[in-house]
């Protein structure tokens, strides 16, 4: 059995494999401050995307669909971690100097059947940060 970092350490390379296929540029991973962590950082044309990625591992991924499952790994993207995030953020964006760009905050859910060796995708974007 996966430890919850091995579990969440895989979630992340599901993540960034997905955001490659779908042509996102990924231009970092893990950036850690005491305040809060960024999962992901990509680029999409001019648009920085910060992505927080949440993984859950589940037996069977093909029953899964957002009306029926009865837990969503989003759902602890709660407003504790948006506000840690959005000082990650700004923080990021002071760091390397990027000036007045065009960010989205996005959560990525990954379900992943270990044994089987899938896993399943949620891709939620352009989440409102306040």
């Amino acid at each position: 059995m996966k430890s919850t970092a091995e579990i969440g350490k895989i979630g992340e390379d599901v993540a960034c494999r997905y955001l490659k296929n779908k042509g996102v540029t990924v231009v970092g991973r893990n950036y850690r401050k005491k305040w809060g962590e960024i999962d992901i950082i990509a680029k999409t044309s001019n648009i920085y995307r910060f992505i927080e990625v949440k993984s859950v591992s589940c037996e069977n991924i093909d029953g899964i669909s957002q009306e029926t499952d009865g837990f969503r790994p989003e759902d602890n993207v709660h407003r504790a971690k948006i506000l840690r995030l959005s000082r990650a953020i700004q923080t990021y964006i002071a760091e390397y100097r990027l000036g007045d760009i065009e960010w989205e905050f996005d959560v990525i859910a990954v379900y992943i059947d270990v044994r089987n060796k899938r896993a399943r995708v949620r891709y939620l974007p352009n989440i409102i940060v306040d």
